[in-house]
Protein backbone atom coordinates (compact mmCIF):
# COMPACT_ATOMS: atom_id res chain seq x y z
CA UNK A 1 0.00 0.00 0.00
CA UNK A 2 2.89 2.38 0.78
CA UNK A 3 4.47 1.70 -2.59
CA UNK A 4 1.18 2.42 -4.39
CA UNK A 5 0.69 5.60 -2.37
CA UNK A 6 4.20 6.76 -3.20
CA UNK A 7 3.60 6.01 -6.88
CA UNK A 8 0.38 8.05 -6.89
CA UNK A 9 2.16 10.92 -5.17
CA UNK A 10 4.89 10.92 -7.81
CA UNK A 11 2.27 10.84 -10.59
CA UNK A 12 0.42 13.78 -9.10
CA UNK A 13 3.65 15.77 -8.91
CA UNK A 14 4.44 14.99 -12.53
CA UNK A 15 0.89 15.89 -13.55
CA UNK A 16 1.23 19.22 -11.77
CA UNK A 17 4.49 19.97 -13.56
CA UNK A 18 2.96 19.09 -16.92
CA UNK A 19 -0.03 21.30 -16.22
CA UNK A 20 -2.49 18.41 -16.04
CA UNK A 21 -5.38 18.10 -13.60
CA UNK A 22 -6.91 15.20 -11.72
CA UNK A 23 -10.04 17.06 -10.72
CA UNK A 24 -13.48 15.66 -11.60
CA UNK A 25 -14.39 15.74 -15.28
CA UNK A 26 -17.38 18.06 -14.79
CA UNK A 27 -15.13 20.59 -13.03
CA UNK A 28 -12.58 20.43 -15.85
CA UNK A 29 -15.34 20.96 -18.41
CA UNK A 30 -16.59 24.02 -16.54
CA UNK A 31 -13.11 25.55 -16.62
CA UNK A 32 -12.66 24.68 -20.28
CA UNK A 33 -15.92 26.40 -21.14
CA UNK A 34 -15.42 29.39 -18.84
CA UNK A 35 -16.31 31.74 -21.66
CA UNK A 36 -19.61 29.94 -22.28
CA UNK A 37 -22.95 29.76 -20.49
CA UNK A 38 -23.95 26.07 -20.37
CA UNK A 39 -27.70 25.61 -20.78
CA UNK A 40 -29.24 22.16 -20.65
CA UNK A 41 -31.93 21.08 -23.11
CA UNK A 42 -33.89 17.86 -22.80
CA UNK A 43 -36.34 16.84 -25.49
CA UNK A 44 -37.62 13.84 -27.40
CA UNK A 45 -35.43 14.04 -30.48
CA UNK A 46 -36.14 10.36 -31.18
CA UNK A 47 -39.11 8.10 -30.52
CA UNK A 48 -42.82 8.65 -31.05
CA UNK A 49 -42.68 12.31 -29.93
CA UNK A 50 -39.62 13.19 -32.02
CA UNK A 51 -41.49 15.67 -34.24
CA UNK A 52 -42.25 17.80 -31.18
CA UNK A 53 -38.73 17.63 -29.76
CA UNK A 54 -36.95 18.26 -33.03
CA UNK A 55 -39.09 21.31 -33.77
CA UNK A 56 -38.41 22.71 -30.30
CA UNK A 57 -34.65 22.21 -30.56
CA UNK A 58 -34.72 23.86 -33.98
CA UNK A 59 -36.18 27.04 -32.45
CA UNK A 60 -33.82 26.92 -29.46
CA UNK A 61 -30.75 26.61 -31.69
CA UNK A 62 -31.82 29.56 -33.80
CA UNK A 63 -32.33 31.77 -30.73
CA UNK A 64 -28.95 30.80 -29.26
CA UNK A 65 -27.19 31.48 -32.57
CA UNK A 66 -28.82 34.91 -32.86
CA UNK A 67 -27.90 35.84 -29.31
CA UNK A 68 -24.30 34.68 -29.71
CA UNK A 69 -23.97 36.48 -33.04
CA UNK A 70 -25.01 39.70 -31.29
CA UNK A 71 -22.39 39.45 -28.56
CA UNK A 72 -23.88 36.81 -26.30
CA UNK A 73 -24.89 37.50 -22.71
CA UNK A 74 -22.56 39.11 -20.17
CA UNK A 75 -19.80 38.75 -22.75
CA UNK A 76 -20.27 34.98 -22.95
CA UNK A 77 -21.85 32.70 -25.52
CA UNK A 78 -24.80 30.45 -24.76
CA UNK A 79 -23.82 26.81 -25.19
CA UNK A 80 -26.78 24.45 -25.54
CA UNK A 81 -26.15 20.94 -24.24
CA UNK A 82 -28.89 18.84 -25.82
CA UNK A 83 -30.01 15.48 -24.45
CA UNK A 84 -32.53 13.10 -26.02
CA UNK A 85 -35.04 11.70 -23.51
CA UNK A 86 -36.73 9.55 -26.20
CA UNK A 87 -40.13 10.73 -25.02
CA UNK A 88 -39.81 8.69 -21.80
CA UNK A 89 -40.29 10.06 -18.29
CA UNK A 90 -37.54 7.88 -16.79
CA UNK A 91 -35.09 9.05 -19.46
CA UNK A 92 -36.05 12.68 -18.81
CA UNK A 93 -35.17 12.25 -15.13
CA UNK A 94 -31.88 10.59 -16.06
CA UNK A 95 -30.67 13.16 -18.60
CA UNK A 96 -31.67 16.12 -16.42
CA UNK A 97 -29.69 14.62 -13.55
CA UNK A 98 -26.74 14.30 -15.93
CA UNK A 99 -27.08 17.88 -17.15
CA UNK A 100 -27.03 19.19 -13.57
CA UNK A 101 -24.39 16.96 -11.95
CA UNK A 102 -22.08 16.34 -14.88
CA UNK A 103 -22.46 19.33 -17.18
CA UNK A 104 -23.05 21.89 -14.42
CA UNK A 105 -25.66 23.75 -16.45
CA UNK A 106 -26.89 27.18 -15.38
CA UNK A 107 -30.50 26.43 -16.35
CA UNK A 108 -32.60 23.81 -18.12
CA UNK A 109 -35.07 24.08 -21.01
CA UNK A 110 -37.71 21.40 -21.58
CA UNK A 111 -39.93 19.54 -22.14
CA UNK A 112 -42.85 19.42 -24.58
CA UNK A 113 -44.65 16.58 -22.85
CA UNK A 114 -46.03 17.16 -19.38
CA UNK A 115 -45.08 13.59 -18.39
CA UNK A 116 -41.40 14.27 -18.99
CA UNK A 117 -41.55 17.71 -17.37
CA UNK A 118 -43.22 16.29 -14.28
CA UNK A 119 -40.47 13.68 -13.99
CA UNK A 120 -37.65 16.21 -14.35
CA UNK A 121 -39.03 19.19 -12.42
CA UNK A 122 -38.45 17.79 -8.90
CA UNK A 123 -34.79 17.15 -9.78
CA UNK A 124 -34.29 20.72 -10.99
CA UNK A 125 -36.15 22.06 -7.98
CA UNK A 126 -34.11 20.05 -5.46
CA UNK A 127 -30.88 21.17 -7.17
CA UNK A 128 -32.16 24.76 -7.39
CA UNK A 129 -31.54 24.95 -11.11
CA UNK A 130 -34.06 27.13 -13.02
CA UNK A 131 -36.14 25.12 -15.49
CA UNK A 132 -38.35 26.57 -18.22
CA UNK A 133 -40.84 24.13 -19.72
CA UNK A 134 -41.43 24.85 -23.38
CA UNK A 135 -44.90 23.47 -24.11
CA UNK A 136 -46.02 21.32 -21.17
CA UNK A 137 -49.56 22.53 -20.49
CA UNK A 138 -50.46 20.44 -17.42
CA UNK A 139 -51.05 22.85 -14.50
CA UNK A 140 -49.14 20.52 -12.15
CA UNK A 141 -45.77 21.18 -13.81
CA UNK A 142 -45.00 24.58 -12.29
CA UNK A 143 -46.46 23.50 -8.95
CA UNK A 144 -43.36 21.33 -8.45
CA UNK A 145 -41.48 24.33 -7.08
CA UNK A 146 -40.41 27.93 -7.34
CA UNK A 147 -37.57 27.16 -9.78
CA UNK A 148 -39.98 25.76 -12.38
CA UNK A 149 -41.45 27.99 -15.12
CA UNK A 150 -43.09 27.67 -18.53
CA UNK A 151 -43.55 29.87 -21.62
CA UNK A 152 -46.74 28.19 -22.90
CA UNK A 153 -50.24 28.68 -21.61
CA UNK A 154 -51.93 25.95 -19.55
CA UNK A 155 -54.99 23.91 -20.52
CA UNK A 156 -57.33 25.78 -18.10
CA UNK A 157 -56.03 29.12 -19.44
CA UNK A 158 -56.68 27.98 -23.01
CA UNK A 159 -60.14 26.67 -22.13
CA UNK A 160 -61.11 30.02 -20.64
CA UNK A 161 -59.86 31.86 -23.76
CA UNK A 162 -61.88 29.56 -26.01
CA UNK A 163 -65.05 30.17 -24.02
CA UNK A 164 -64.46 33.92 -24.23
CA UNK A 165 -63.92 33.72 -27.98
CA UNK A 166 -67.08 31.70 -28.62
CA UNK A 167 -69.21 33.90 -26.39
CA UNK A 168 -67.85 37.38 -27.21
CA UNK A 169 -66.33 37.08 -30.69
CA UNK A 170 -68.72 34.58 -32.28
CA UNK A 171 -71.60 35.96 -30.18
CA UNK A 172 -72.89 32.45 -29.50
CA UNK A 173 -75.31 31.93 -26.64
CA UNK A 174 -75.57 28.14 -27.04
CA UNK A 175 -73.02 25.41 -27.69
CA UNK A 176 -72.61 21.63 -27.70
CA UNK A 177 -69.49 19.69 -26.71
CA UNK A 178 -68.04 16.58 -28.35
CA UNK A 179 -65.02 15.38 -26.35
CA UNK A 180 -62.61 12.45 -26.39
CA UNK A 181 -63.56 10.69 -23.15
CA UNK A 182 -60.28 8.73 -22.96
CA UNK A 183 -58.04 11.78 -23.32
CA UNK A 184 -57.30 13.83 -20.18
CA UNK A 185 -56.47 16.85 -22.32
CA UNK A 186 -59.85 16.73 -24.07
CA UNK A 187 -61.84 16.04 -20.90
CA UNK A 188 -60.08 18.83 -18.99
CA UNK A 189 -60.54 21.37 -21.78
CA UNK A 190 -64.23 20.47 -22.03
CA UNK A 191 -64.71 20.98 -18.29
CA UNK A 192 -63.12 24.43 -18.31
CA UNK A 193 -64.99 25.49 -21.45
CA UNK A 194 -68.33 24.38 -19.97
CA UNK A 195 -67.74 26.28 -16.73
CA UNK A 196 -66.48 29.48 -18.35
CA UNK A 197 -69.07 29.55 -21.15
CA UNK A 198 -71.95 29.25 -18.68
CA UNK A 199 -70.35 31.86 -16.42
CA UNK A 200 -70.39 34.22 -19.41
CA UNK A 201 -74.11 33.63 -19.88
CA UNK A 202 -73.95 30.83 -22.45
CA UNK A 203 -75.76 27.51 -22.29
CA UNK A 204 -74.46 24.02 -23.09
CA UNK A 205 -77.27 22.19 -24.90
CA UNK A 206 -75.60 18.80 -25.32
CA UNK A 207 -72.44 16.93 -24.41
CA UNK A 208 -71.36 13.78 -26.20
CA UNK A 209 -68.15 11.73 -26.13
CA UNK A 210 -66.04 9.42 -28.29
CA UNK A 211 -62.74 7.56 -27.90
CA UNK A 212 -59.57 8.45 -29.76
CA UNK A 213 -59.23 6.20 -32.80
CA UNK A 214 -62.98 6.04 -33.47
CA UNK A 215 -64.10 6.61 -37.06
CA UNK A 216 -67.90 6.80 -36.81
CA UNK A 217 -69.24 9.83 -34.94
CA UNK A 218 -72.72 9.92 -36.48
CA UNK A 219 -74.65 8.73 -33.39
CA UNK A 220 -73.15 11.48 -31.23
CA UNK A 221 -73.53 14.12 -33.94
CA UNK A 222 -77.15 13.13 -34.56
CA UNK A 223 -77.92 13.65 -30.88
CA UNK A 224 -76.17 17.02 -30.96
CA UNK A 225 -78.01 18.13 -34.10
CA UNK A 226 -81.34 17.69 -32.36
CA UNK A 227 -80.42 20.40 -29.83
CA UNK A 228 -79.59 22.98 -32.53
CA UNK A 229 -76.48 24.59 -30.97
CA UNK A 230 -74.86 27.71 -32.45
CA UNK A 231 -71.34 26.30 -31.99
CA UNK A 232 -69.89 22.80 -31.71
CA UNK A 233 -66.88 22.64 -29.36
CA UNK A 234 -64.51 19.75 -30.11
CA UNK A 235 -61.53 19.76 -27.69
CA UNK A 236 -59.85 16.75 -29.30
CA UNK A 237 -56.79 15.98 -31.40
CA UNK A 238 -56.30 16.56 -35.12
CA UNK A 239 -56.43 12.81 -35.71
CA UNK A 240 -60.25 12.77 -35.47
CA UNK A 241 -61.30 16.36 -36.19
CA UNK A 242 -61.33 16.07 -40.00
CA UNK A 243 -63.65 13.05 -40.00
CA UNK A 244 -65.91 14.60 -37.36
CA UNK A 245 -66.27 17.70 -39.54
CA UNK A 246 -67.13 15.71 -42.67
CA UNK A 247 -69.78 13.68 -40.86
CA UNK A 248 -71.19 16.77 -39.13
CA UNK A 249 -71.64 18.56 -42.45
CA UNK A 250 -73.19 15.44 -44.01
CA UNK A 251 -75.77 15.45 -41.22
CA UNK A 252 -76.57 19.11 -41.81
CA UNK A 253 -74.67 20.59 -38.87
CA UNK A 254 -73.39 23.79 -40.47
CA UNK A 255 -72.42 25.82 -37.41
CA UNK A 256 -68.78 26.75 -36.64
CA UNK A 257 -66.71 24.05 -34.95
CA UNK A 258 -64.11 25.23 -32.43
CA UNK A 259 -61.17 23.43 -30.83
CA UNK A 260 -57.91 23.85 -28.97
CA UNK A 261 -54.22 23.51 -29.88
CA UNK A 262 -54.76 19.77 -30.40
CA UNK A 263 -56.03 20.76 -33.86
CA UNK A 264 -52.63 22.16 -34.83
CA UNK A 265 -51.77 19.95 -37.79
CA UNK A 266 -52.13 20.15 -41.58
CA UNK A 267 -53.96 16.82 -41.26
CA UNK A 268 -57.14 18.63 -40.19
CA UNK A 269 -57.41 20.38 -43.55
CA UNK A 270 -56.03 17.45 -45.54
CA UNK A 271 -58.78 15.16 -44.23
CA UNK A 272 -61.57 17.65 -43.54
CA UNK A 273 -61.25 19.68 -46.75
CA UNK A 274 -64.13 22.13 -47.22
CA UNK A 275 -65.89 20.66 -44.19
CA UNK A 276 -63.55 22.53 -41.83
CA UNK A 277 -64.01 25.89 -43.55
CA UNK A 278 -65.35 28.40 -41.05
CA UNK A 279 -63.88 26.52 -38.07
CA UNK A 280 -61.57 27.95 -35.41
CA UNK A 281 -58.90 26.68 -33.04
CA UNK A 282 -56.55 28.17 -30.47
CA UNK A 283 -52.77 27.91 -30.57
CA UNK A 284 -49.61 29.27 -29.02
CA UNK A 285 -48.70 31.35 -32.09
CA UNK A 286 -49.66 31.79 -35.71
CA UNK A 287 -47.17 31.35 -38.51
CA UNK A 288 -48.85 34.09 -40.57
CA UNK A 289 -49.11 36.70 -37.80
CA UNK A 290 -48.28 40.20 -39.12
CA UNK A 291 -45.71 40.92 -36.38
CA UNK A 292 -42.25 41.65 -37.91
CA UNK A 293 -40.53 39.42 -35.34
CA UNK A 294 -42.74 36.50 -36.33
CA UNK A 295 -42.04 37.12 -40.01
CA UNK A 296 -38.27 37.08 -39.42
CA UNK A 297 -38.49 33.94 -37.31
CA UNK A 298 -40.62 32.09 -39.88
CA UNK A 299 -38.37 33.16 -42.76
CA UNK A 300 -35.20 31.99 -40.99
CA UNK A 301 -36.59 28.59 -40.00
CA UNK A 302 -38.02 28.14 -43.48
CA UNK A 303 -34.63 28.91 -45.01
CA UNK A 304 -32.98 26.29 -42.82
CA UNK A 305 -35.55 23.51 -42.98
CA UNK A 306 -37.62 24.20 -46.07
CA UNK A 307 -40.85 24.37 -44.07
CA UNK A 308 -42.62 26.73 -41.72
CA UNK A 309 -42.03 26.40 -37.96
CA UNK A 310 -44.76 25.06 -35.71
CA UNK A 311 -45.76 26.27 -32.25
CA UNK A 312 -43.16 24.07 -30.52
CA UNK A 313 -40.38 25.73 -32.48
CA UNK A 314 -41.74 29.18 -31.61
CA UNK A 315 -41.98 28.35 -27.91
CA UNK A 316 -38.46 26.91 -27.85
CA UNK A 317 -37.20 30.09 -29.48
CA UNK A 318 -38.97 32.26 -26.90
CA UNK A 319 -37.75 30.14 -23.98
CA UNK A 320 -34.10 30.79 -24.88
CA UNK A 321 -34.69 34.54 -25.13
CA UNK A 322 -36.60 34.67 -21.83
CA UNK A 323 -33.68 32.90 -20.15
CA UNK A 324 -31.03 35.06 -21.86
CA UNK A 325 -32.80 38.26 -20.86
CA UNK A 326 -33.06 37.01 -17.27
CA UNK A 327 -29.33 36.24 -17.16
CA UNK A 328 -28.57 39.70 -18.52
CA UNK A 329 -30.72 41.39 -15.88
CA UNK A 330 -29.25 39.19 -13.14
CA UNK A 331 -25.78 40.39 -14.12
CA UNK A 332 -24.24 37.06 -13.12
CA UNK A 333 -24.53 33.31 -13.56
CA UNK A 334 -25.88 32.83 -10.05
CA UNK A 335 -28.81 30.43 -10.41
CA UNK A 336 -30.89 32.06 -7.67
CA UNK A 337 -30.45 35.49 -9.26
CA UNK A 338 -31.40 34.06 -12.66
CA UNK A 339 -34.47 32.36 -11.16
CA UNK A 340 -35.57 35.67 -9.65
CA UNK A 341 -35.20 37.46 -12.97
CA UNK A 342 -37.13 34.80 -14.91
CA UNK A 343 -39.92 35.34 -12.37
CA UNK A 344 -39.66 39.09 -12.99
CA UNK A 345 -40.11 38.74 -16.78
CA UNK A 346 -42.58 41.37 -17.91
CA UNK A 347 -43.92 42.34 -21.33
CA UNK A 348 -41.36 40.33 -23.30
CA UNK A 349 -42.35 40.52 -26.97
CA UNK A 350 -41.92 36.93 -28.15
CA UNK A 351 -42.97 35.27 -31.38
CA UNK A 352 -45.62 33.43 -29.34
CA UNK A 353 -47.01 36.70 -27.98
CA UNK A 354 -46.20 39.13 -25.19
CA UNK A 355 -45.02 37.20 -22.13
CA UNK A 356 -45.34 38.34 -18.53
CA UNK A 357 -44.55 35.74 -15.87
CA UNK A 358 -47.39 35.35 -13.37
CA UNK A 359 -47.03 34.69 -9.62
CA UNK A 360 -47.51 30.95 -10.20
CA UNK A 361 -44.65 31.01 -12.76
CA UNK A 362 -47.09 30.46 -15.63
CA UNK A 363 -47.05 33.14 -18.33
CA UNK A 364 -49.76 35.73 -18.68
CA UNK A 365 -49.98 35.95 -22.45
CA UNK A 366 -52.53 36.10 -25.26
CA UNK A 367 -53.91 33.00 -26.96
CA UNK A 368 -53.83 33.01 -30.76
CA UNK A 369 -57.14 32.24 -32.47
CA UNK A 370 -56.89 30.77 -35.94
CA UNK A 371 -59.59 30.41 -38.59
CA UNK A 372 -59.64 27.74 -41.28
CA UNK A 373 -61.01 28.96 -44.59
CA UNK A 374 -60.38 28.15 -48.24
CA UNK A 375 -58.06 25.27 -47.44
CA UNK A 376 -55.68 27.34 -45.35
CA UNK A 377 -55.36 29.04 -41.96
CA UNK A 378 -55.88 32.72 -41.16
CA UNK A 379 -55.07 34.76 -38.06
CA UNK A 380 -58.31 35.60 -36.23
CA UNK A 381 -56.75 37.64 -33.43
CA UNK A 382 -55.48 37.34 -29.87
CA UNK A 383 -57.62 36.49 -26.85
CA UNK A 384 -56.37 37.57 -23.42
CA UNK A 385 -58.21 35.69 -20.64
Amino acid sequence: MRIMSRTITIFLCVATVLGLSCRPRAERQTDAAASDIPVGVYAATSGSEAAFGQATVQGEKLAAEEINKNGGVLGKKIRLIIEDDQGKAEEAASVVTKLITHDNVIAILGENSSNQSLAAAPIAQTSKVPMISVSSTNPAVTKKGDYIFRVCFTDPYQGKALAMFVRTNLHATTAAILRDNKNDYSVGLAEVFRKEFTTLGGKILAEQSYAGGDSDFRPQLTAIKGTNPQVLFIPGFYTEVGQIAIQARDLGINVPMVGGDGWDSPTVIQIGGKSVDGCYFSDHYFVGAPDPAVKRFVAEINKRSGKNPDANSALGYDAVYVLANAIKRAGSLDRKAIRDQIAATKNYQGVSGVITMGPDRDPIKPVAMIKIDGGTTHFAGWIQP
